[in-house]
């Protein structure tokens, strides 16, 4: 037969944020209106992963407001504080963790407030819930965060909290190879199922099953698209992406001959959301963004190996290095 297929697996385990004891620090201002909305101030860069989506939910969950009523506004220098690059696999740990102290440090004048208006005191624990505030296991006693924050706005205070997070990790000892060079730790394994066409050194990927640990899916739709999204960018560096240059130049400096996958390229993806919450984390969540990425390269490497026997040690694999490799083997 032309055509074999074969299974391969990789997994791994990937520091997040800057590391090796850079500071890695996210500042975030939250403030409710007097309409009972919220505004989270972050310089956190939505490029298309979802961040703003999820410091909503973050700052919603915290002061017990809807997610339709948050408004994030990032990328502005002149109106956000700093949140750091929308790198490193970063922005949901670190940024998220500043968005939940803001919105808590804002949400204890709402809850100071409401004390006041229900007659409880300091001992009665209060819930925010679908905007209202009520005491603990008594729903039917409660008041509006509408009601609460327009008062306050009437005898000119601000409800206003602002937090900054900066992760736990210190420098490695060169000398004693100590130290917690990142944190948290995201992991991840996947297997993936290949056809290698062996007249033509061709590959297709079949299916790919990716198991991510998160922490904990905030959003767990969009933890599926970033697997998803991981997944053929990995593919595009086993199979595809290679930039070509001469003396310096860049060869191929556009997509006619610089390849990546496209739809029609995509295989059949199982995202499995593995959740071990992180005790650091906001709401016990970590990141996803290149742990997802990472394991696709060598899973088809190995899968290759498994189809046909070759083993490529240089990427991407592609159709001409593959039948260099089974000639070789023969």
């Amino acid at each position: 037969m032309a055509k074999k297929r074969g299974v391969g697996m990789a997994s791994i385990f990937y520091g997040l944020g800057y590391g090796n004891g850079f500071a890695d620090t996210s500042s975030a201002f939250v403030e409710v209106n007097e309409d009972g909305t919220a505004i989270v101030r972050i310089g956190a860069s939505d490029c298309g992963q979802g961040s703003s989506t999820v410091m909503a939910q973050i700052a919603a969950e915290e002061l017990g407001i809807n997610v339709a009523d948050i408004t994030v506004i990032t990328e502005d220098t002149d109106a956000t504080p700093d949140a750091g690059t929308s790198a490193a696999t970063r922005q949901t740990y670190t940024s998220g963790n500043a968005v939940r102290k803001a919105a808590r440090e804002a949400k204890e004048i709402l809850y100071d407030r409401a004390r006041v208006e229900l007659g409880v005191n300091t001992l009665h624990g209060l819930v925010g819930e679908k905007g209202f505030i009520y005491p603990r296991g008594v729903p039917d006693k409660k008041i509006s965060i509408k009601d609460l924050a327009f008062n306050a706005k009437l005898e000119g205070l601000r409800i206003v909290g602002e937090g900054t997070f900066t992760a736990h990790s210190t420098r490695v000892d060169l000398e004693t190879g100590q130290g917690a060079p990142y944190w948290p730790y995201a992991f991840a394994v996947q297997i993936v199922e290949v056809e290698v066409d062996t007249l033509t050194g061709m590959v297709e990927v079949i299916k790919v099953i990716a198991a991510n640990d998160v922490g904990k899916a905030i959003n767990p739709v969009n933890v599926e698209g970033q697997i998803a999204g991981g997944v053929c960018q990995g593919m595009g560096m086993a199979l595809l992406e290679e930039v070509e240059l001469n003396k310096g130049k860049i060869k191929n400096p556009s997509f006619s001959k610089y390849l990546i996958p496209t739809f029609a390229d995509v295989p059949d993806i199982e995202p499995l959301i593995v959740e071990a919450p992180e005790p650091t984390g906001p709401y016990g969540a970590k990141g996803v963004g290149e742990p997802c990425m990472i394991p696709t390269a060598p899973a088809i490497i190995n899968a290759i190996y498994n189809a046909v026997g070759v083993r490529i040690t240089s990427l991407p694999a592609t159709p001409e290095k593959i039948l260099e490799a089974l000639k070789g083997k023969a």
